[in-house]
């Protein structure tokens, strides 16, 4: 089957779905790729939190941050479903900045991140990101501002009005009322842009050895596996990866490390037109999607659902 017809093919099931979305496969050694609509741009949700790890470690690389220094965390006291970690903590913490990026990143604890983001403002993020050369992963907000949108000014019977905004407020250039969806003013990056920064992790680059290390460790241990993971993760591959969730959007982007040496990394961003909080469904499209382009990538073939 051709790159051409294995693409229309994941289309259709994204639409079958009730999904639309980016995705980008590429083999980290030689280049080769495979995907669509890899270069327009999202809110990032909790992606941010890999590019917030590269800051963290790259300054504990050059001596100018201790990573067992303590840092005193306010609870989050968040009730609402989907947060985790210090979001849910009732009572104040002592936590050191290596522990506290590992509830970021593995976690995905929004307090943890945002206490990281108090000793590196998004500014000074975004700024280590172009010192790098990491372009396309804009980073303006704390990951706080996540949970400050119409879901969790609703109570839980309306939260399908949140999500019906979400979906149906858009604009064509991807602008939005809820500031958190709209790219000019939220955390954002492209499949593209995220495939580049997994990139830079996992081959030679600019990032500090120790830094690419300590942040392929870190996704490799994500708790979250409910997306991708069931397609990629077995004894013969290795999958790491960071998800995001923003309402109706869904994302996952990670790097699969074969037995016999070959890593792809995968971007898979998806938003829903369809307003529900779960949607298992949806996720186990992203999933056979993500390995359809892999599979056409690796082998030129598809999986037998194909």
């Amino acid at each position: 089957m051709s790159a051409t017809a294995v693409v229309r093919n994941a289309r259709e099931l994204l639409d079958e779905a009730g999904l639309h979305g980016a995705f980008l496969v590429r083999n980290l050694d030689t280049g080769a790729e495979i995907g669509f609509d890899t270069d327009t741009p999202y809110p990032a949700a909790s992606l941010v939190k890999v590019p917030l790890a590269v800051a963290v470690l790259e300054r504990v690389a050059r001596g100018e941050l201790d990573p067992a220094m303590p840092v005193d965390v306010a609870p989050g006291r968040i009730t609402t479903p989907g947060p985790t970690g210090l979001s849910r903590f009732r009572h104040p913490a002592r936590i050191s900045v290596e522990d506290l990026l590992y509830l970021s990143t593995s976690v995905s604890d929004g307090v943890a991140a945002d206490a990281l983001f108090d000793l590196i403002p998004p500014v000074a993020v975004a700024a280590e990101l172009r010192r790098l050369r990491i372009n396309g992963v804009g980073v303006r907000q704390r990951v706080g501002d996540l949970a400050e949108t119409p879901a969790e000014r609703l109570g839980p019977d309306d939260v399908h009005l949140a999500h019906s905004l979400a979906i149906g407020a858009a604009t064509p250039g991807q602008g939005h009322p809820v500031a958190q969806l709209d790219v000019t003013r939220a955390n954002s990056g492209s499949a593209r842009a995220f495939v580049d920064l997994l990139h830079t992790i996992w081959r030679p680059s600019a990032i500090h050895p120790t830094t690419a290390a300590r942040i392929r460790a870190l996704m490799g241990d994500n708790l979250h596996r409910q997306r991708l993971a069931p397609d990629f993760a077995s004894d013969a591959s290795r999958w790491s990866s960071k998800t995001g969730t923003l309402l109706h959007l869904r994302y996952e982007v990670g790097v699969v490390d074969h037995a016999d040496g070959q890593s792809y990394a995968v971007a898979a961003l998806t938003a829903s037109r369809v307003p529900a909080v779960a949607q298992p469904g949806s996720e186990a499209t992203m999933a056979q999607v993500a390995r359809s382009l892999h599979d056409h990538l690796r082998t030129g073939t598809l999986p037998w659902w194909g």
